[in-house]
């Protein structure tokens, strides 16, 4: 899928269906709405791993972990590259999220150096790094390339960058997908997190920075005892299901879009035996940039 695709395939669905009204929101709110808000499990610790390895994280490296404008709890890349024996640097927006990143890397035994930040405008100076990685989390950044530019500029010559990202086409993406017609519209230069998820846009993303891409496509696994309690997750940890959640219940019309959750939630299940097995995709992009 192309990012134009991806693009259209957003935007078509917010302008034929029905919209909270609540008008139009800020780029960072928007975002913010998107992102995932706690953690699934043991499925981010792989996931984490596979992130930073490709981040080439090792030992005696300067490593960050960007978590990006308003990414959350989801991500254990740092704790991973901390085991890795790197110097590591986690930033996130939320200062709540970054003492629950501190708390876990605590009881973990790693030591991290956490550092409240935006995406779009890092807190380093140039050539800081020497691997930077995002695992879900700055592919909610509003300004993409702007948030792009700034992995470039903290990552040293010949450095690499690492980033994990839903695709459009997978699970959580079309979870996405079919929340946005519920949820507000959105303001003016918005772009779909999910367009992180197309290799076509990732390239045009860094395409300036003579870098050498690799794309693969890799999936995640998320299980849970029943379609019930999947949903039921769903609304308590997953940013889009808790905003239209919240926008729905009181028109009466959540239950109508819980059960369109509930629907693609058991299209998607690979398991037999009665439980439920999600197994979305997601983009891995390793960015080696030139020495």
């Amino acid at each position: 899928m192309s990012a134009a695709i991806g693009e259209r395939a957003m935007a078509g669905t917010i302008s034929s269906g029905p919209l909270a009204p609540h008008g139009p929101r800020p780029l960072s709110e928007l975002a913010a709405a998107f992102a995932p808000h706690e953690v699934r499990g043991d499925a981010s610790v792989r996931v984490s791993d596979i992130v930073v390895r490709s981040s080439e994280a090792r030992a005696g490296a300067l490593f960050a972990c960007v978590r990006g404008s308003l990414a959350d709890g989801h991500d254990f890349a740092p704790d991973a590259a901390a085991r890795a024996a790197a110097r590591v640097t986690g930033l996130d927006l939320t200062p709540k999220l970054l003492a629950v990143a501190a708390q876990r890397a605590e009881a973990a035994g790693v030591e991290i150096d956490f550092t409240e930040g935006d995406a779009e405008a890092l807190p380093y100076e140039d050539d800081s790094f020497d691997a930077v990685s995002s695992m879900y989390g700055v592919m909610f950044a509003p300004n993409q390339q702007q948030a792009a530019d700034e992995l470039v500029r903290v990552c040293r010559p010949g450095g690499r960058i690492g980033v994990a990202a839903w695709t459009p086409t997978g699970s959580v993406g079309r979870l996405f997908m079919l929340l946005v017609p519920y949820l507000p519209p959105p303001p003016e230069g918005f772009q779909p997190p999910i367009l992180w998820g197309v290799e076509d846009h990732v390239r045009e993303l860094f395409a300036t920075s003579g870098a050498t891409i690799t794309c693969s496509l890799e999936r995640a696994r998320f299980e849970a005892d029943s379609v019930e309690d999947m949903v039921a997750e769903d609304e308590e940890k997953l940013g889009p299901v808790i905003l239209a959640k919240e926008a729905l219940e009181a028109e009466g019309r959540w239950e109508e879009a819980r059960g369109k959750l509930a629907e693609l939630t058991a299209a998607e299940n690979r398991a037999t035996d009665g439980r439920v097995v999600l197994e979305p995709e997601y983009l891995l992009s390793v960015i080696q940039l030139p020495g």
